[in-house]
């Protein structure tokens, strides 16, 4: 999916941008003879609420977080992609009678007015035929997606503020899928849940055959986490922040499991109801959960929803297919940021014209 205007370029390799709410992932991979080769990796932090439900709120602050990023990485390529989530954004696989993409390039708006909550004006659409429906073949499969083109234009905006090109905007769930395709192989006849779990927002794709068969964005995240500690023990959010991430949440001394146990619950009981929900519509059972984010990094959240949803379940490796030099990379390191580079090595993945 992409977005606005594409600028062409005859570079291969892009810059794959990973705007979150707490932090910016920087992503560079190359095609080697050996295949692919994981040639930069960066992140950034950002001030909190400088993007709040997947809108820039403090452009100054993105944008000179990008600037570091590029410059402390001593990034020579222009072209970038990035992505997009939050309330802006619509998802939908809809039905529709068969048609030609020439057709579909007249037709589509007016199908996307049955299913968009914004005037259509104040939206970009685009579109992906998925496939002749079962049992209906003049009939077919598509999926729509929507963003404000408000919110199109600031990441844009960023990106070039920043000094990139921006060449494709994409959907967070859509390059988590790339990532994970990747990265494994599974049967066709077998769904399978992506499931990326940031600071703000959780965002799960169902996976089959390829497909997206099924979305949504649960407005939860390790940001909820991070309040309750800070309410609890009465200290400030960057204070709670660095509590959090510590790796003392086992520890009794820390005396926070409880805190961030409770938060999990309630991120395991969302998640359970759209598994649920996709199982009930569609009479099929997702074959395995992968985990992606910083929150996929807490041991008990993978075995909560393991246990509770009865579904193996596991943290993505994204770096499964991807070399990288052992002088330039520590690999304790590269295994500790993969739950967070997910959705920035599948935009990195992105070429022009795929």
């Amino acid at each position: 999916m992409s977005f606005g205007n594409v600028i062409i370029s005859k570079s291969k390799n892009v810059v794959g941008l990973d705007i979150g709410t707490n932090s910016i992932k920087l992503v560079e991979v190359e095609e080697s003879r050996g295949g692919l080769r994981l040639k930069n990796f960066g992140i950034s932090p950002i001030p909190k609420d400088s993007i709040v439900n997947g809108a820039i709120v403090n452009h100054e602050a993105v944008v000179s977080a990008v600037q570091q990023l590029l410059s402390n990485l001593k990034v020579k390529s222009r072209d970038a992609v990035s992505s997009v989530s939050g309330h802006p954004v619509i998802i939908k696989k809809i039905s529709m009678p068969r048609a030609t993409e020439e057709e579909m390039d007249e037709s589509i708006k007016f199908e996307a007015e049955q299913y968009i909550p914004f005037d259509l004006d104040e939206v970009n659409i685009d579109y992906q035929i998925l496939a002749v429906e079962e049992g209906k073949a003049d009939h077919m499969s598509v999926m729509l997606v929507a963003a404000k083109k408000v919110m199109i234009s600031d990441y844009v905006k960023v990106l070039t503020d920043a000094g990139l090109n921006p060449v494709i905007l994409d959907i967070d769930v859509f390059a988590l899928e790339n990532a994970f395709e990747m990265n494994y192989q599974t049967e066709d006849s077998q769904a399978v849940a992506l499931i990326d779990i940031g600071a703000s927002t959780i965002n799960i794709n169902i996976v089959k055959a390829g497909l997206s068969a099924f979305t949504r964005d649960i407005f939860l995240g390790g940001n909820q986490i991070t309040e309750e500690i800070q309410k609890h023990f009465g200290i400030s959010f960057d204070e709670a922040e660095t509590l959090k991430t510590s790796g003392d949440i086992n520890n009794p001394e820390f005396g926070g499991k409880e805190i961030v146990k409770k938060v999990c619950d309630s991120m395991v009981a969302e998640i359970h109801k759209s598994l649920d929900f996709y199982s009930s519509t569609t009479y099929e059972q997702i074959a395995r959960v992968y985990l992606s984010g910083g929150c996929a990094k807490i041991p008990f959240l993978r075995e909560s929803i393991e246990e509770k949803l009865s579904i193996a379940t596991e943290v993505i490796d994204c770096m499964r297919t991807i070399s990288y030099d052992q002088n330039v990379f520590d690999p304790d390191y590269i295994k500790a940021i993969t739950p967070l580079a997910s959705v920035g090595v599948g935009l990195a993945l992105r070429r022009l014209g795929d």
